[in-house]
């Protein structure tokens, strides 16, 4: 049985192995998504446009415009002259924000009195406008500070210094890149085992499995196993990428990892031996494999805490294997996770898997039967 077994396995790997755009599609699309994730789909703003009109022109005020200038979240500063001019930038979504300093700004806080600063924001980009918003207020908050001690105003007793733990320079790359180590190896080895039966019955080979030797049992095995194997290579890859190529420090046991991936990978390889025999077609197995990649990387909490969902969506999460990797992976990597922590997430992977490969293995007993 072992053997036969053995053969299948090796079949499944050549089929993958010669097919010049197999290899291709298996390496260099998870790496360009890698970049792509990495990179673009980010939360961090360091390419802000903003306008300044600055009505005071007088040395304190200047000091406040230059220390927006010199901001390395901000790319590009345009001053503007007159207020009219405000509503043109905004509107035509030049800048997402403007800041306005009025004539007195100078005057007052010479006097002692407070000097006023407004932020015009565009509320079209909610999600940059806050964060911008957030960076403006900053920048002005230090400028007071300094300032107080220039002047010799008396500052606060208490001063507040926040502290991050784990990524103290909230370096964006350090959250999303792990979570990509989870993320590409579950598309990869989901859509090798989503074609594998669907690809036999297109090319007529399936009839072939039915009457050889092997039962129903041996070919799910044969056709689960390259796909085991080829995710866990992918993961490796995106790993190595991640530590070497992104620098994301790596700080956890190297076993709980791959132990995790590893059980990870084979619940994925349940869902996709299960679509696969769902389908009679490849094209079939990729629109399925499609809806579930789009709805499982959405209720993960990969781009969005799930903390904002509604109450329901927060229920089904908890049969997402994603959102439990995700956990493991962000931890092992910068928190250096302990087993137990590991193991509270790991146990739920381990029941959904269970669960994916017992029905998978069910469903294609019956198509088969």
């Amino acid at each position: 049985m072992f053997k036969r077994i053995y053969s299948l396995i090796v079949k499944e790997l050549l089929v993958v192995w010669q097919d010049k755009k197999s290899r291709i599609i298996l390496i260099i699309p998870p790496l360009i998504q890698l970049f792509i994730f990495a990179f673009a789909a980010t939360l961090d703003v360091t390419n802000a446009s903003i306008a300044i009109l600055n009505q005071d022109y007088g040395k304190l005020s200047y000091e406040l415009t230059q220390r927006f200038q010199g901001s390395p979240f901000i790319k590009n500063v345009t001053y503007l002259d007159h207020v009219e001019q405000i509503k043109d930038v905004i509107d035509n979504q030049k800048v997402v924000m403007v800041v306005h300093i009025d004539q007195l700004f100078s005057k007052n806080l010479l006097e002692n009195q407070s000097g006023s600063v407004q932020l015009i924001l565009d509320g079209r980009k909610s999600n940059t406008a806050q964060i911008v918003q957030g960076y403006a207020t900053k920048i002005i908050q230090q400028y007071n500070m300094d300032l107080a001690k220039k002047i010799n105003l008396p500052t606060p007793s208490t001063i507040l210094i926040p502290r991050n733990w784990f990524n103290s320079n909230l370096i964006y790359l350090w959250f999303t890149v792990p979570g990509l180590v989870a993320i590409l190896t579950m598309v990869t080895a989901l859509l090798i085992t989503s074609l594998t039966i669907a690809r036999e019955r297109e090319l007529g080979t399936f009839d072939q499995l039915l009457v050889s030797p092997l039962s129903s049992m041996d070919i799910l095995i044969g056709k689960a196993v390259p796909g085991i194997i080829i995710g866990m290579a992918e993961g490796t890859i995106i790993l190595l990428a991640a530590i070497f190529v992104f620098g994301v420090p790596f700080t956890g046991s190297i076993f709980s990892l791959y132990l995790s991936l590893f059980v990870f990978v084979c619940s994925i390889v349940g869902i996709g031996l299960f679509l696969s025999s769902l389908c009679n077609t490849q094209q079939q197995a990729l629109l399925a494999t499609f809806i579930f990649l789009t709805s499982a990387i959405l209720l993960s909490g990969f781009g969005t805490p799930i903390e904002t969902m509604p109450k329901f969506f927060q229920d089904i999460t908890y049969i997402n294997p994603v959102r439990y990797i995700l956990v493991i992976v962000r931890g092992i990597f910068i928190k250096k996770l302990p087993f137990n922590i590991v193991w509270s997430n790991l146990y739920p992977i381990i029941l959904i898997g269970v669960f994916n490969l017992s029905v998978a293995s069910w469903f294609f007993r019956k198509r088969v039967g």
